[in-house]
């Protein structure tokens, strides 16, 4: 045996991979992993711990594995209810093993109902199945789980972190022959030297109720796709230090995954979605400062694992190896820009924000603030709930301009590049934008939108399922007004999406840093 597995479990295994245990014709699919083999059979799966201790996970013995799975199906039931059953003894007497109580219990299963294993989330991205659409309704649900979560104030939140950074570093340091002695090095440096500098923050972090009870392990390979809806499941269950976490970071796992499987534009989607549903004050997003540690921490812990697993070979060595490299590419410094984008209501300002803003900045790209959005939350509306006629009153707009700037500023104090979404008919509006960059030492590029009046009419008339709520009267009202000067770079809306997205990311790349202001 392998030094971390303690126990010889193979008879308990070979049981329940037998069809007969389970009164199946058919065979039972087993799928193993570091700290757990799974069986799933018909109807019915049952989870097993693996006899293992590692640093990070202990299941030695078999009262801690039976902790493991009373605990997994606790933190479990709130996400994913219709899925976890219960825990099942696995018992012995002189007849053999069975399932259930009677004889000495000598192992402990989770009992799930099966879901179709095919129809997880990164099956899905395998086969190029997972759509925005989907992702959306993602976003919708972890920024649910995350609000149900409860808030966890400890003094000790933050050091927890800083063991789990030292574990991991260590681990991948105890593995020069799959990771490079002197690339460790580097990561070790600037992983301890960020944690220094963010500690502070994430300290307060905590003090706002913002680290919680999380899933932590929150991942593609844990979501499956359930009647058209994403369900959470597989939380981590054997270290509530591990799991208790600040927001983002929970968050960070799934951005990581996205991200590393050049699913760039979907983490990007999952990132701006989540911060719109869940975002409750915008000083919440200076926690934006960690995140590159929470996704270079969190492809750190997916390599060490993917090199532990039962089956390793080149492919998972190979895997390992790129997740490291992703831990180390995330801490690297990135182009820090603001983006903004004008136009009257129908020249497609959110669908260009929407295209630019993975490639723009650090990952996981830039955060995109639209102001048909915070108009909506300045009213505590949702997405597609219709405003009043009095939340376009110019005070109105004002106010929901500063709030974009403000977010922004916030934002790129953080080092997270943005792109500001907004009509911006006003030359006060647009300098404001430019002497933000300026305060904020970012590259600043205006772009303004424009295109036939007849074409806006068409497209606002065809809009369903979207935050805008401008009609063909609004977009005729706003053709008359003066937009004065216009130094931003104009761009003919009525082109393809292509050759639109292709000429902005031109005038993206000639930017320069804003003069300080």
């Amino acid at each position: 045996m392998e030094s971390h597995v303690l126990q010889d479990q193979s008879e308990i295994f070979a049981f329940l991979g037998n069809p007969a245990t389970h009164g199946l014709a058919g065979p039972v699919i087993r799928v193993d992993t570091h700290g757990a083999a799974v069986f799933l059979a018909g109807r019915d799966v049952y989870k097993i711990k693996r006899a293992v201790r590692f640093p990070f996970m202990d299941f030695s013995t078999l009262d801690k594995r039976r902790r493991a799975c009373e605990s997994e199906l606790a933190v479990n039931k709130a996400n994913a209810p219709e899925i976890y059953l219960g825990v099942t003894p696995i018992s012995k007497d002189q007849n053999g093993l069975k399932l259930g109580a009677g004889g000495t219990i000598v192992e402990w299963a989770v009992h799930l109902r099966r879901f179709d294993e095919n129809r997880t989330l990164d099956h899905l991205a395998d086969r190029g199945e997972l759509d925005s659409a989907i992702i959306a309704k993602l976003a919708d649900v972890v920024a649910a789980a995350h609000r149900r979560a409860r808030p966890v104030i400890e003094e000790h939140a933050t050091l927890a972190l800083q063991a789990q950074i030292e574990e991991t570093l260590l681990s991948l340091e105890a593995a020069p022959d799959i990771f490079p002695p002197q690339g460790a090095a580097l990561l070790r440096n600037r992983m301890t030297r960020d944690f220094e500098r963010l500690s502070p923050l994430l300290s307060a972090r905590e003090d706002q109720g913002l680290t919680r009870r999380c899933h932590g392990d929150l991942h593609l390979r844990n979501i499956a796709m359930i009647d058209a809806a994403p369900v959470l499941f597989d939380a981590l269950e054997f270290d509530e230090k591990l799991a208790t976490c600040d927001l983002l970071y929970d968050l960070g796992f799934l951005l990581m995954d996205l991200w590393t499987r050049g699913l760039r534009a979907h983490a990007n989607l999952l990132f701006n979605r989540y911060l719109s549903t869940r975002l409750e004050a915008a000083n919440e997003l200076d926690g934006l400062a960690a995140l590159p540690l929470f996704l270079s921490l969190r492809a750190a812990i997916r390599a060490k694992v993917t090199a532990l697993q039962p089956a390793r070979d080149a492919g998972h060595i190979a895997a390992a190896r790129r997740l490291f490299e992703s831990a180390c590419d995330f801490l690297e410094p990135a182009k820090l820009e603001l983006i903004a984008i004008g136009g009257l209501s129908g020249t497609g300002k959110s669908s260009l924000a929407r295209a630019l803003s993975p490639s723009i900045g650090r990952a996981p790209g830039a955060l995109h603030l639209r102001s048909d959005i915070e108009r909506k939350r300045l009213y505590g509306l949702r997405e597609f709930d219709r405003l009043p006629d009095e939340a376009y009153r110019p005070e109105i707009s004002a106010k929901i301009y500063e709030r974009l700037r403000n977010m922004a500023a916030v934002a790129l104090a953080a080092g997270q590049s943005v792109v500001i979404d907004a009509a911006h008919l006003k030359a006060a509006e647009r300098l404001a934008e430019a002497y933000l960059a300026g305060r904020r030492q970012a590259y600043f590029t205006g772009l303004w939108l424009e295109a036939p009046t007849d074409v806006l009419f068409e497209r606002v008339a065809r809009r369903k399922d979207d935050a805008s709520d401008a009609t063909q009267a609004v977009v005729a009202a706003q053709a008359q007004e003066k937009i004065g000067a216009m130094d931003w770079e104009r761009l003919d809306a009525s082109a393809s999406r292509d050759s639109l997205i292709d000429h902005a990311l031109a005038s993206i790349r000639r930017s320069s840093p804003s003069a300080p202001q």
